[in-house]
Formats: C-alpha cells, structure tokens, sequence
C-alpha cells in the first residue's frame, strides 16, 4: 500500500469520524487527542469518558517538542510510538530481579528503573499495566504528564482515579477501558495534533 493510499484513507476516516461526532467546540489539544483515541479504537464512548486537562496537554507537547523522554509500561505501547525513541524497561533481567526483591509486579519495578534513568520532565504512558500507574503516582515522577489509560477488571479504573486524585499533570478515563493502541494513540496526538488538524 503506497503512502498516498493510506494517507486517503486517514483523511476518510476522519471525515467520518466527524460526521458522526462534533469535536469543533473542543479545545485545541482535547479535541486532538479524543479524535485520535476514537480513531485508534473505533469508539465514540471516548468522547465522553476521556479526561483531559488542556493546560497539561499543551505543556506536555511543549515538552515532546524540547526532547521530553518518553517511558511506556508495556512494549505493545512502545511499538505505537514510532517517531521517537521511548524507554520500556519491563523486559529486562534487572527488571525481573527488583520485581522479586521488592515484591512489586515487573511493570512496577520497570517504572522504578525508568525513573532513576529518565528522571523528572518525562511522558509516562500507561495502557496495559494498572500496577505501573499506582506505582507512578505513589513515586510523584515530577512528569511532564502521565497518561493513565490503562484497560481491565482489576486495578484500570482504580488505578486511573488515584492518578486524578495525585494532580499530576494527566490524561486519564473513568471506564475500565483502555489499551496499548488506545495509550500510544493519545501520546501520538501530542506529536501529529497539527497534521490531523489539517485533515
């Protein structure tokens, strides 16, 4: 598939997303972030259970564009987030050994090593992995935002009101839902807002 086709089929697949969701009274970032989160997932309940600061959107894409790192919790995230490099250390034997010594899950004991590696100013996004985000507002990362999207019956939405109860800069939903495409999307909309803007 060329790179024209896709991109007619991104702009028709915008098209129809709002045609069937007005978006056009949202602000700026909000607005960019819902579209690409329905987009990514083909569910317009986004609309409605997304909570997004705008004032904490526009200061985090300030920060993706002055080189902010960026930390995932799960690879599936990573793999979303193609135009920068991002920090996943869940793999890792290191990540294994402190999961076991702490007594923490490997996505916690990840957030752990990503934050004496990355330090404060990061984007941390969370899709998958409930334990990374308590983890995250239990440590107070200092970050540039957390987006807290992560999906499941035990600990999403738990985890995701902890994050709002924090104030921490953030992006989080009030459902259960979630998911890797669903947290790379939102982290991508702080990168590509102006492209789809213009769609």
């Amino acid at each position: 598939m060329s790179r024209d086709s896709i991109h007619k089929i991104e702009v028709e697949s915008y098209a129809i997303l709002r045609s069937q969701l007005d978006t056009s009274n949202m602000p700026h970032w909000t607005r960019a972030l819902t579209e690409r989160v329905i987009h990514a997932s083909a569910d317009f309940d986004y609309a409605n259970d997304l909570i997004c600061i705008e004032e904490d959107l526009a200061r985090a894409a300030a920060a993706l564009r002055e080189g902010a790192p960026i930390v995932t919790d799960v690879q599936m995230v990573a793999a979303g987030i193609t135009s920068r490099s991002v920090t996943c250390l869940v793999k890792e034997v290191e990540t294994t050994e402190l999961a076991h010594q702490m007594g923490l899950t490997r996505s916690a004991a990840a957030i752990h090593r990503a934050f004496d590696k990355v330090g404060s100013g990061a984007i941390w996004v969370v899709g998958c992995a409930p334990t990374a985000l308590f983890e995250i507002v239990k440590l107070n990362v200092a970050p540039a935002l957390v987006i807290g999207l992560p999906v499941g019956f035990v600990g999403a939405a738990e985890s995701k009101a902890r994050l709002r109860e924090s104030g921490l800069p953030q992006v989080s939903n009030v459902s259960n839902k979630g998911g890797s495409a669903v947290a790379a999307a939102a982290l991508n909309a702080l990168l590509y807002a102006d492209k789809t803007e213009n769609i």
